[in-house]
């Protein structure tokens, strides 16, 4: 890896999924940090606190990924990318977005790519291939 990214961030309702996913991501040595947020919600809350116009805070760096689950109560990843999207520039920052989910469903696939903000789409587990996949094609000066 040429350099780190800044942030990874992590939207899923399931801990030890997120448990796992946060293992994954530490081992590729591909970024600074991996936070991890359990809802749509809370999601929200980081990037608006995370002031990506300027790499964020300590507390909240600013994600460069984000994986986002799709089934998650209360408010689910297809609601969280319409907040999302509405959300102040400096707020969404430069953020790529995959889908990693456990939904087979096709449709969910050509829902997320009709989705301007959503860069990529994959099934659960995560891997170190496919984490290294993601940082080559979507940030290719740092791999």
């Amino acid at each position: 890896m040429k350099n780190k990214l800044n942030c990874v961030l992590l939207i899923d309702d399931d801990e030890p999924t997120n448990f796992y996913s946060q293992i994954i991501i530490e081992s590729t040595d591909c970024t600074n940090t991996v936070q991890v947020v359990t809802s749509g919600e809370k999601a929200l809350d980081y990037l608006t606190k995370s002031n990506c116009h300027d790499n964020g805070t300590d507390k909240f760096p600013c994600p460069d990924l984000i994986f986002l689950d799709i089934n998650m109560p209360s408010m689910n990843g297809w609601e969280f990318l319409e907040r999302y999207s509405s959300l102040e520039p400096h707020q969404r920052g430069n953020v790529v977005i995959i889908m990693l989910t456990t939904s087979l469903n096709p449709d969910d696939r050509l829902k997320a790519t009709q989705i301007p903000c959503v860069a990529g789409f994959e099934n659960k587990p995560l891997s170190q291939s496919k984490v290294l996949e993601a940082i080559k094609r979507y940030f290719p000066d740092k791999y």
